[in-house]
C-alpha cells in the first residue's frame, strides 16, 4: 500500500457524503453568523461518524467543535461555511467545508495510532465578522497545537504555500452628524453632513497615490435622503489593508485622518466605530508547509511557483499567530475570474472544484498523519505552539 493507500480508502467511504454536503452548502448559501443549515448538516455529519459535538460554543449559534480521540497532539481542521451576500459561495466556502471534513473523516481511524486528538471546528462568519477572531476570545483553540484549512482561487495550478500570506484588513463605520435644514428656504442655516462624506472620499481618493504596493482602500457610502432636506447624518463604511501590522495601522492613521479632517472643514461632528475585529496577516508554518507540499505532490499536482501575497484576507490570519497553522490557496483547474464573483462561485460547483476538494481533503489528512508519526516535526509543532499564546 502506499502512504496514502489507507487515507483514499477511508476516504472513498465518505465521498458521496462529503460531495452531497458540500452541494448543498453551495445551493443553500447563507450569510455570516446566519448559516444554520450548514452549521447542522456538518456537524450531523460529524456526529454520525463517532464525533463529540458541541454546538453553538462560545455564544455563537452557528459555530461547533467536534472532537474525536485521546492523543497528546491536538490538531484542528476549520471549516467555513458563510456566503456572500447576493453572490452565493464566491470565496468557494462550500468546498472548504467538504475538504476539512473529508480531511477528518479520513483521519478519523488513525488517530489512535497516531496519539492526537482531532478537533473540527465550524467557524462561522469569515468574510465579514472575523468569526475565528470570537473562537480565540471565548477559548475555542486554547490547546490546540496545530490548525489546517484550505481555501480554493480561480489561480490554476498549485503554489508553494511556503513564504504566502494575506492582508491584514480593519473595516470601520464612520458617522458624520450636522443639522438639518429645508434645501429652499433656509439652506444655510444648515450644516451637511454629506458635504463631509463627499469631502472625506476625495482626501481618501488623494491618498491612494502614495500608499505603498500591497495596500488598499475601500469606502462605501451608505447615506439617503431626499434634495429637498439638507442631509442631517451622513454614513460610510470604510476599510483598509496592508501586508504587515505596522503598514496596517499607520494606514488606518492616515485614512482615519481623511474623514477627522472632513469634519472639522464642514463643522459636523463624526464618530467612528469598529464594524469587526482586525483580521491579521497570515503565518504560514514551515513544518505544515513543507508536508503540504509533499502532500500535494502525491496527488498529482506538482508546485508550479509561489503565489506569494494574496490581495484578500481571512481570520485564519489571527489563528496563524497563535496557533502553529496553515491555509494553502490552491487553484480549481481551468478556472477563471476572480474571488468574490458569481463567475468563481460556479467554479466552486464545478466537476473541477470537487475533484479539488478530494485532493485537499487527502493532503489535510496527511499532513496531520505525516507530522503527528515524524519525531522531529512533531517536536518542532509543540515547541512552536508553547510560543504562542492563545487569545486576543
Amino acid at each position: 500500500m502506499t502512504d496514502d493507500a489507507a487515507l483514499l480508502a477511508a476516504y472513498a467511504s465518505h465521498r458521496e457524503q462529503v460531495h452531497a454536503l458540500a452541494r448543498a452548502i453551495h445551493a443553500d448559501p447563507e450569510t455570516a453568523f446566519q448559516e444554520q443549515r450548514a452549521h447542522d448538516r456538518c456537524a450531523d455529519l460529524l456526529e454520525g461518524a463517532g464525533f463529540t459535538l458541541e454546538r453553538g460554543v462560545a455564544d455563537l449559534p452557528t459555530a461547533f467543535r467536534a472532537t474525536l480521540g485521546t492523543g497528546s497532539l491536538v490538531a484542528s481542521l476549520c471549516v467555513e461555511y458563510d456566503a456572500l451576500p447576493d453572490i452565493g459561495h464566491g470565496c468557494g466556502h462550500n468546498l472548504i467545508a467538504g475538504a476539512s471534513l473529508g480531511a477528518a473523516l479520513a483521519l478519523a481511524e488513525q488517530l489512535a495510532d497516531l496519539d492526537v486528538t482531532l478537533q473540527v471546528i465550524g467557524t462561522p462568519a469569515e468574510e465579514h465578522g472575523a468569526g475565528k477572531q470570537l473562537l480565540l476570545d471565548r477559548g475555542v483553540f486554547d490547546g490546540v497545537h496545530l490548525s489546517l484549512m484550505s481555501h480554493p482561487t480561480p489561480h490554476t495550478g498549485t503554489y508553494d504555500v511556503l513564504g504566502s500570506t494575506s492582508q491584514a484588513v480593519g473595516r470601520w463605520r464612520a458617522t458624520f452628524t450636522g443639522r438639518g435644514a429645508h434645501a429652499a428656504a433656509n439652506p444655510a442655516d444648515g450644516i451637511n453632513a454629506n458635504d463631509a462624506a463627499v469631502i472625506a472620499q476625495v482626501a481618501a481618493g488623494l491618498l491612494r497615490q502614495r500608499i505603498r504596493d500591497g495596500q488598499r482602500l475601500a469606502l462605501v457610502p451608505q447615506q439617503s435622503g431626499v434634495t429637498n432636506i439638507v442631509p442631517e447624518t451622513a454614513v460610510i463604511d470604510l476599510e483598509c489593508r496592508a501586508l504587515t501590522m505596522p503598514e496596517f495601522e499607520e494606514l488606518r492613521r492616515q485614512l482615519l485622518a481623511c474623514f477627522e479632517g472632513a469634519a472639522l472643514a464642514t463643522g459636523t461632528t463624526l464618530e467612528i466605530t469598529s464594524s469587526e475585529p482586525v483580521y491579521e496577516p497570515l503565518l504560514q508554518d514551515e513544518v505544515l508547509g513543507a508536508a503540504w507540499n509533499a502532500a500535494m505532490r502525491r496527488r498529482g499536482r506538482p508546485l508550479n511557483g509561489s503565489l506569494g501575497i494574496m490581495a484578500a484576507s481571512t481570520d485564519m490570519g489571527n489563528v496563524s499567530r497563535r496557533v502553529p497553522s496553515l491555509h494553502p490557496f490552491v487553484g480549481i483547474t481551468g478556472a477563471g475570474g476572480a474571488l468574490h464573483t458569481r463567475e468563481f462561485a460556479a467554479h466552486a460547483d464545478s466537476a473541477e472544484g470537487y475533484g479539488l476538494m478530494d485532493d485537499a481533503a487527502i493532503a489535510m489528512a496527511g499532513v496531520i498523519r505525516d507530522v503527528a508519526a515524524t519525531p522531529l516535526s512533531r517536536t518542532a509543532l509543540l515547541a512552536r505552539a508553547q510560543q504562542l499564546t492563545v487569545g486576543p
